[in-house]
């Protein structure tokens, strides 16, 4: 795997066994013709807009301009009075993990068997015939982040996918993207494993107290530096050419840690407040790693320049707030301020419903930010839908954009996006269909929706 230099701290500060990835992606884009779209308002989502003609062919955006020339075998829309824009990118979802309809047994989003449970995958617990992913395609996503629950402090390893059917996670994994850590902070980690507050009860080392996270984290660190430190003196010691050396054993849970430590792992913090925003940045600085983002932030706004100091994203929701203590300081010009201090704002879902409609989500926090005198163009607010996630997950060179080589994740919209009477019209993922509001047989069926037929019912 290799160390994103951008997100980690220095590798030559740390190191971690080289890990064999064991559950490879094995997704491959799906058959597609060309498609060229003519005469459709485009938001290429770094905060371009134009009117003109996008052109997709072998999976890739082909050509943007006007006037393009379609080839022989392509389907030709016309797109007047609609727009294009780039697929939907959510950093936060639980779509698989706790899938719908919801049923016992299926719910793979936290493991509460204890506070630090960084060995976790939640790829291991995804089912792939959720009905929640074809709905988010028909909602213009196309890549989505999953992500374990927040009732650890250490919650387990996200992954990224492709939204597109599979009967595996393996198709669906985004080759090559860089696997995150879910962390959480507050209250919700406190209270699950409180014997006053929650069913799970105490279990060793289990926090009760803010004080409690902290001196568990803290603690944590440690460990994953020493087995760093471990690896790494083998490593040395093998390159010297001694081979009396024998190999520390894996650790699975310190081994993400330190591909934390290293670079390879990006930090997705669920955090509410500032001051505690604030704290776990200072923890990173102590321990020596980055902060990708922080999930949620609701006071964002009020350390939005720390954020953009530290190049930290915040994940936010356009007017969600008051669900517990932490979160009633929220207002919805949020990631407008964010946006507007230089920091790297971006919607998400966190809900298989709300996931479906992002675009309007952005919608409403656009208003607000303007309504509040924040000078954002509509194009430019695409970013925190398709390209700030992007960059977040380490796929911007990839996907995010309409730039011509890039994935053609598309979606075409039959009017203004950010209207409450606009639909996905079509969702492409690598220039193939996977939504087409006007041709049904382009919308999946799982396994979920068939029913089930017993054996007197047959024909």
């Amino acid at each position: 795997m290799a160390a994103l230099l951008l997100i980690g701290a220095d590798p030559a500060q740390s190191s971690a066994p080289a890990e064999r990835e064991a559950y490879p992606s094995t997704y491959a884009p799906p058959p597609s013709h060309p498609v060229l779209i003519r005469n459709a308002t485009i938001w290429d989502g770094r905060g371009g807009e134009q009117v003109g003609d996008l052109l997709m062919a072998n999976g890739t955006i082909a050509a943007i301009g006007t006037g393009l020339a379609a080839p022989a075998d392509a389907l030709v829309i016309d797109g007047t009075g609609k727009w294009v824009t780039p697929g939907i990118i959510d950093v936060h979802s639980h779509v698989g993990a706790g899938p719908s309809p919801e049923g016992y047994g299926m719910d793979s989003v936290g493991e509460f068997s204890g506070p630090v449970k960084a060995e976790v995958r939640i790829e291991h617990g995804i089912v792939v015939q959720d009905p929640g992913f074809s709905r988010a395609a028909a909602g213009g996503v196309t890549v989505q982040q999953i992500l374990p629950g927040s009732g650890n402090l250490f919650g387990g390893r996200t992954v990224v996918l492709k939204n597109v059917p599979s009967r595996t996670v393996q198709g669906m994994k985004f080759p090559g993207a860089p696997y995150g850590l879910k962390m959480a902070c507050g209250e919700i980690p406190t209270l699950s494993y409180n014997p006053a507050d929650h069913k799970y009860g105490t279990l060793g080392n289990a926090p009760a107290t803010r004080m409690g996270n902290f001196s568990i984290y803290r603690q944590t660190w440690i460990k994953a530096q020493n087995y760093a430190r471990t690896w790494r003196d083998y490593d040395a010691a093998v390159a010297r050419g001694d081979k009396k050396t024998k190999a520390p054993e894996r650790d699975l849970q310190l081994e993400t840690l330190a591909g934390v430590l290293n670079g390879e792992i990006i930090v997705h913090m669920h955090c509410h407040r500032a001051d505690e925003m604030a704290l776990v940045l200072d923890m990173a600085h102590e321990f020596g790693y980055k902060v990708g983002a922080f999930h949620h932030a609701i006071e964002a706004y009020k350390i939005a320049d720390l954020l953009a100091k530290e190049g930290v994203c915040a994940a936010m929701w356009s007017d969600w707030w008051g669900y517990n203590m932490e979160s009633y300081d929220g207002i919805r010009e949020n990631l407008g301020v964010v946006h507007k201090a230089g920091g790297c704002a971006m919607i998400h879902s966190d809900h298989p419903v709300s996931i479906q409609h992002l675009n309007q989500e952005v919608a409403k926090a656009l208003a607000a930010a303007r309504k509040g005198g924040l000078d954002i163009s509509r194009a430019e607010a695409w970013e925190w839908l398709s390209y700030n996630p992007a960059k977040l997950l380490g796929i911007a060179d990839r996907t995010g954009s309409l730039e011509p080589g890039k994935m053609a994740d598309v979606v075409l919209w039959d009017g203004d996006p950010y209207s409450i009477y606009t639909h996905a019209e079509k969702t492409f993922v690598d220039g193939a269909l996977t939504a087409d509001r006007l041709d049904p047989q382009f919308s999946w069926v799982t396994d979920f929706e068939l029913g089930q037929t017993g054996e007197g019912d047959r024909k």
